[in-house]
Protein backbone atom coordinates (compact mmCIF):
# COMPACT_ATOMS: atom_id res chain seq x y z
CA UNK A 1 0.00 0.00 0.00
CA UNK A 2 1.35 3.40 -1.02
CA UNK A 3 1.74 6.32 1.37
CA UNK A 4 -0.93 8.24 -0.54
CA UNK A 5 -3.39 5.37 -0.13
CA UNK A 6 -2.61 5.12 3.58
CA UNK A 7 -3.24 8.82 4.24
CA UNK A 8 -6.41 8.60 2.19
CA UNK A 9 -7.52 5.73 4.45
CA UNK A 10 -6.73 7.85 7.52
CA UNK A 11 -8.83 10.69 6.10
CA UNK A 12 -11.68 8.27 5.40
CA UNK A 13 -11.35 6.89 8.92
CA UNK A 14 -11.87 10.34 10.46
CA UNK A 15 -14.75 10.94 8.06
CA UNK A 16 -16.40 7.72 9.24
CA UNK A 17 -16.15 8.91 12.85
CA UNK A 18 -17.85 12.21 11.94
CA UNK A 19 -20.45 10.51 9.76
CA UNK A 20 -21.82 8.34 12.60
CA UNK A 21 -21.37 10.33 15.82
CA UNK A 22 -23.81 8.26 17.90
CA UNK A 23 -22.15 5.00 16.95
CA UNK A 24 -18.75 6.58 17.66
CA UNK A 25 -19.82 7.78 21.12
CA UNK A 26 -21.31 4.38 21.93
CA UNK A 27 -18.14 2.60 20.80
CA UNK A 28 -15.86 4.94 22.75
CA UNK A 29 -17.99 4.57 25.88
CA UNK A 30 -18.01 0.79 25.61
CA UNK A 31 -14.27 0.44 25.18
CA UNK A 32 -13.65 3.10 27.85
CA UNK A 33 -15.66 1.19 30.45
CA UNK A 34 -13.95 -2.09 29.58
CA UNK A 35 -10.51 -0.49 29.82
CA UNK A 36 -11.32 1.14 33.16
CA UNK A 37 -12.28 -2.29 34.55
CA UNK A 38 -9.09 -3.76 33.12
CA UNK A 39 -6.97 -0.92 34.56
CA UNK A 40 -8.52 -1.36 37.99
CA UNK A 41 -7.74 -5.07 37.96
CA UNK A 42 -4.18 -4.50 36.73
CA UNK A 43 -3.49 -1.96 39.49
CA UNK A 44 -5.07 -4.25 42.09
CA UNK A 45 -2.90 -7.14 40.88
CA UNK A 46 0.24 -4.99 41.00
CA UNK A 47 -0.50 -3.96 44.59
CA UNK A 48 -1.28 -7.55 45.59
CA UNK A 49 2.04 -8.75 44.17
CA UNK A 50 3.98 -6.01 45.97
CA UNK A 51 2.28 -6.73 49.31
CA UNK A 52 2.93 -10.48 48.98
CA UNK A 53 6.55 -9.79 48.10
CA UNK A 54 6.94 -7.64 51.23
CA UNK A 55 5.39 -10.38 53.35
CA UNK A 56 7.69 -12.94 51.73
CA UNK A 57 10.69 -10.81 52.63
CA UNK A 58 9.89 -11.02 56.32
CA UNK A 59 12.28 -13.16 58.32
CA UNK A 60 10.83 -16.66 57.72
CA UNK A 61 14.34 -18.13 58.04
CA UNK A 62 16.02 -18.45 61.44
CA UNK A 63 19.65 -19.56 61.71
CA UNK A 64 20.61 -21.17 65.06
CA UNK A 65 24.29 -21.33 65.90
CA UNK A 66 25.92 -24.03 68.03
CA UNK A 67 25.87 -23.33 71.75
CA UNK A 68 29.66 -23.28 72.02
CA UNK A 69 30.26 -21.42 68.76
CA UNK A 70 33.56 -19.55 68.62
CA UNK A 71 33.83 -15.84 67.94
CA UNK A 72 35.70 -16.64 64.73
CA UNK A 73 32.94 -18.93 63.43
CA UNK A 74 30.28 -16.41 64.41
CA UNK A 75 32.03 -13.57 62.59
CA UNK A 76 32.70 -15.74 59.52
CA UNK A 77 29.06 -16.87 59.32
CA UNK A 78 27.80 -13.31 59.68
CA UNK A 79 30.12 -12.16 56.87
CA UNK A 80 29.01 -14.98 54.55
CA UNK A 81 25.34 -14.20 55.22
CA UNK A 82 25.84 -10.53 54.45
CA UNK A 83 27.66 -11.37 51.20
CA UNK A 84 24.74 -13.39 49.84
CA UNK A 85 22.93 -11.16 47.33
CA UNK A 86 19.69 -13.13 47.80
CA UNK A 87 19.58 -12.00 51.43
CA UNK A 88 18.44 -8.40 51.82
CA UNK A 89 18.73 -8.21 55.60
CA UNK A 90 20.01 -10.28 58.50
CA UNK A 91 19.53 -9.52 62.20
CA UNK A 92 21.99 -11.01 64.66
CA UNK A 93 20.72 -11.79 68.16
CA UNK A 94 22.88 -12.77 71.10
CA UNK A 95 21.80 -15.22 73.83
CA UNK A 96 20.84 -12.31 76.08
CA UNK A 97 18.73 -10.79 73.27
CA UNK A 98 16.86 -14.07 72.87
CA UNK A 99 16.51 -14.39 76.63
CA UNK A 100 14.94 -10.94 76.94
CA UNK A 101 12.63 -11.72 74.03
CA UNK A 102 11.43 -14.92 75.72
CA UNK A 103 10.80 -13.03 78.98
CA UNK A 104 8.80 -10.37 77.17
CA UNK A 105 6.63 -13.01 75.50
CA UNK A 106 5.87 -14.60 78.87
CA UNK A 107 4.31 -11.39 80.14
CA UNK A 108 3.35 -11.66 83.81
CA UNK A 109 5.01 -15.08 84.10
CA UNK A 110 8.48 -13.91 83.07
CA UNK A 111 9.78 -14.22 86.64
CA UNK A 112 10.17 -17.99 86.12
CA UNK A 113 13.22 -17.22 83.96
CA UNK A 114 15.01 -15.10 86.53
CA UNK A 115 17.49 -17.87 87.42
CA UNK A 116 17.77 -19.20 83.87
CA UNK A 117 21.36 -19.50 82.57
CA UNK A 118 20.82 -18.25 79.04
CA UNK A 119 24.52 -18.47 78.14
CA UNK A 120 24.36 -22.22 78.68
CA UNK A 121 21.14 -23.00 76.81
CA UNK A 122 20.47 -20.24 74.32
CA UNK A 123 22.50 -19.83 71.09
CA UNK A 124 23.28 -16.90 68.85
CA UNK A 125 20.71 -16.59 66.09
CA UNK A 126 20.28 -14.77 62.78
CA UNK A 127 16.91 -13.73 61.39
CA UNK A 128 17.17 -13.58 57.62
CA UNK A 129 15.07 -11.75 55.04
CA UNK A 130 15.32 -12.87 51.42
CA UNK A 131 14.50 -10.98 48.23
CA UNK A 132 12.16 -13.62 46.79
CA UNK A 133 10.21 -16.36 48.66
CA UNK A 134 10.87 -18.79 45.80
CA UNK A 135 14.60 -18.70 46.66
CA UNK A 136 13.97 -20.10 50.14
CA UNK A 137 15.18 -23.66 49.46
CA UNK A 138 18.45 -22.46 47.89
CA UNK A 139 19.17 -20.04 50.73
CA UNK A 140 18.39 -22.62 53.44
CA UNK A 141 20.67 -25.20 51.80
CA UNK A 142 23.56 -22.75 51.75
CA UNK A 143 22.98 -21.52 55.31
CA UNK A 144 23.13 -25.08 56.63
CA UNK A 145 26.71 -25.41 55.35
CA UNK A 146 28.06 -22.30 57.08
CA UNK A 147 30.55 -22.75 59.94
CA UNK A 148 29.10 -23.01 63.43
CA UNK A 149 25.49 -23.41 62.25
CA UNK A 150 23.46 -25.94 64.25
CA UNK A 151 20.04 -25.66 62.60
CA UNK A 152 18.18 -23.57 60.04
CA UNK A 153 14.44 -23.17 60.58
CA UNK A 154 12.13 -22.06 57.81
CA UNK A 155 8.43 -21.21 57.83
CA UNK A 156 7.86 -23.39 54.77
CA UNK A 157 4.08 -23.30 54.96
CA UNK A 158 4.02 -19.51 54.94
CA UNK A 159 6.45 -19.42 52.04
CA UNK A 160 4.42 -22.00 50.10
CA UNK A 161 1.22 -20.03 50.62
CA UNK A 162 2.87 -16.83 49.41
CA UNK A 163 4.28 -18.56 46.33
CA UNK A 164 0.87 -20.07 45.53
CA UNK A 165 -0.89 -16.76 46.06
CA UNK A 166 1.56 -15.07 43.70
CA UNK A 167 0.82 -17.63 40.99
CA UNK A 168 -2.92 -17.23 41.47
CA UNK A 169 -2.68 -13.46 41.11
CA UNK A 170 -0.65 -13.78 37.91
CA UNK A 171 -3.02 -16.35 36.39
CA UNK A 172 -6.05 -14.31 37.44
CA UNK A 173 -4.62 -11.19 35.83
CA UNK A 174 -3.97 -13.01 32.56
CA UNK A 175 -7.41 -14.65 32.44
CA UNK A 176 -9.22 -11.43 33.29
CA UNK A 177 -7.27 -9.52 30.65
CA UNK A 178 -8.16 -12.10 28.00
CA UNK A 179 -11.83 -12.20 29.05
CA UNK A 180 -12.23 -8.41 29.01
CA UNK A 181 -10.40 -8.23 25.69
CA UNK A 182 -12.79 -10.74 24.08
CA UNK A 183 -15.88 -8.99 25.51
CA UNK A 184 -14.70 -5.58 24.33
CA UNK A 185 -13.80 -7.02 20.94
CA UNK A 186 -17.28 -8.47 20.52
CA UNK A 187 -19.02 -5.24 21.55
CA UNK A 188 -16.90 -2.93 19.39
CA UNK A 189 -17.32 -5.23 16.38
CA UNK A 190 -21.09 -5.08 16.88
CA UNK A 191 -21.01 -1.29 17.12
CA UNK A 192 -18.85 -0.87 14.03
CA UNK A 193 -21.04 -3.34 12.12
CA UNK A 194 -23.86 -0.77 12.32
CA UNK A 195 -21.63 1.81 10.61
CA UNK A 196 -20.49 -0.69 8.00
CA UNK A 197 -24.05 -1.85 7.29
CA UNK A 198 -25.11 1.69 6.41
CA UNK A 199 -22.38 1.75 3.78
CA UNK A 200 -22.89 -1.77 2.41
CA UNK A 201 -24.01 -0.53 -1.01
CA UNK A 202 -21.00 1.77 -1.26
CA UNK A 203 -18.68 -1.13 -0.42
CA UNK A 204 -20.28 -3.33 -3.09
CA UNK A 205 -19.82 -0.60 -5.70
CA UNK A 206 -16.15 -0.22 -4.73
CA UNK A 207 -15.68 -3.98 -5.12
CA UNK A 208 -17.26 -3.98 -8.58
CA UNK A 209 -14.99 -1.16 -9.81
CA UNK A 210 -11.89 -3.12 -8.73
CA UNK A 211 -11.05 -1.93 -5.20
CA UNK A 212 -9.07 -4.50 -3.23
CA UNK A 213 -10.21 -5.91 0.08
CA UNK A 214 -7.31 -4.22 1.87
CA UNK A 215 -8.18 -0.84 0.36
CA UNK A 216 -11.81 -1.16 1.50
CA UNK A 217 -10.97 -2.51 4.94
CA UNK A 218 -8.20 -0.06 5.87
CA UNK A 219 -10.40 3.05 6.59
CA UNK A 220 -12.55 1.00 8.96
CA UNK A 221 -9.53 -0.46 10.72
CA UNK A 222 -8.08 3.02 11.17
CA UNK A 223 -11.46 4.31 12.35
CA UNK A 224 -11.59 1.57 14.97
CA UNK A 225 -7.99 2.23 16.02
CA UNK A 226 -8.76 5.94 16.48
CA UNK A 227 -11.82 5.10 18.58
CA UNK A 228 -9.68 2.72 20.64
CA UNK A 229 -7.00 5.38 21.08
CA UNK A 230 -9.49 7.96 22.32
CA UNK A 231 -11.05 5.42 24.68
CA UNK A 232 -7.64 4.40 26.02
CA UNK A 233 -6.55 7.97 26.79
CA UNK A 234 -9.85 8.78 28.50
CA UNK A 235 -9.88 5.56 30.55
CA UNK A 236 -6.28 6.09 31.61
CA UNK A 237 -7.01 9.64 32.75
CA UNK A 238 -10.06 8.54 34.75
CA UNK A 239 -8.17 5.63 36.32
CA UNK A 240 -5.13 7.70 37.33
CA UNK A 241 -7.21 10.52 38.82
CA UNK A 242 -9.38 8.08 40.78
CA UNK A 243 -6.38 6.03 41.98
CA UNK A 244 -4.42 9.12 43.01
CA UNK A 245 -7.40 10.34 45.05
CA UNK A 246 -7.76 6.91 46.65
CA UNK A 247 -4.03 6.74 47.39
CA UNK A 248 -3.96 10.02 49.32
CA UNK A 249 -7.00 9.02 51.35
CA UNK A 250 -5.85 5.49 52.15
CA UNK A 251 -2.23 6.46 52.86
CA UNK A 252 -3.05 9.50 55.00
CA UNK A 253 -2.19 7.61 58.21
CA UNK A 254 -0.12 4.76 56.81
CA UNK A 255 3.67 4.57 56.73
CA UNK A 256 4.86 4.15 53.08
CA UNK A 257 7.27 1.45 54.33
CA UNK A 258 4.41 -0.55 55.88
CA UNK A 259 3.38 -3.93 54.49
CA UNK A 260 -0.07 -2.51 53.86
CA UNK A 261 1.14 0.49 51.89
CA UNK A 262 -0.16 0.59 48.32
CA UNK A 263 1.83 1.73 45.30
CA UNK A 264 1.84 5.46 44.55
CA UNK A 265 0.18 6.59 41.32
CA UNK A 266 3.51 7.51 39.72
CA UNK A 267 4.67 3.89 40.10
CA UNK A 268 1.82 2.48 38.01
CA UNK A 269 0.56 5.25 35.73
CA UNK A 270 3.07 4.92 32.89
CA UNK A 271 3.02 1.17 32.39
CA UNK A 272 -0.78 1.26 32.71
CA UNK A 273 -0.83 3.92 29.98
CA UNK A 274 1.26 1.76 27.66
CA UNK A 275 -0.91 -1.33 28.21
CA UNK A 276 -4.10 0.70 27.88
CA UNK A 277 -3.05 2.33 24.60
CA UNK A 278 -1.95 -0.99 23.14
CA UNK A 279 -5.14 -2.79 24.21
CA UNK A 280 -7.49 0.00 23.14
CA UNK A 281 -5.97 0.43 19.69
CA UNK A 282 -5.80 -3.34 19.16
CA UNK A 283 -9.43 -3.87 20.20
CA UNK A 284 -10.65 -1.04 17.95
CA UNK A 285 -8.64 -2.13 14.92
CA UNK A 286 -9.40 -5.85 15.16
CA UNK A 287 -13.07 -5.28 15.96
CA UNK A 288 -13.51 -3.03 12.95
CA UNK A 289 -11.61 -5.43 10.70
CA UNK A 290 -13.86 -8.30 11.74
CA UNK A 291 -17.01 -6.25 11.15
CA UNK A 292 -16.15 -5.13 7.63
CA UNK A 293 -14.93 -8.55 6.47
CA UNK A 294 -18.46 -9.81 5.79
CA UNK A 295 -19.31 -6.92 3.45
CA UNK A 296 -16.22 -7.09 1.25
CA UNK A 297 -17.02 -10.61 0.13
CA UNK A 298 -19.05 -9.82 -2.97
Amino acid sequence: MSIKTFFNSVREGFSGIKRHPFVTVASITTILLMLIILNIFLIFSANARVIMKKLGQQPPIEVYMKLQVSDEELAQTEQLINEDTRIIESIRRSPVDNYNSFKTNLGDSQSILDEFDYNMYLPYTFSVRISDPSLGDEVVSRLQTLPGVSKVSRESRVMAVLERAGRYVNVGTALTTILLFVIALFIISTMVRISVYSRANEIEIMKFVGATNAYIRMPYVIEGAIIGLISAICSWAVTVIAYRTLYYRVMANVDPASFYAILPARAVMWWVLILTLFTGILIGAIGSGISVRKYIRV
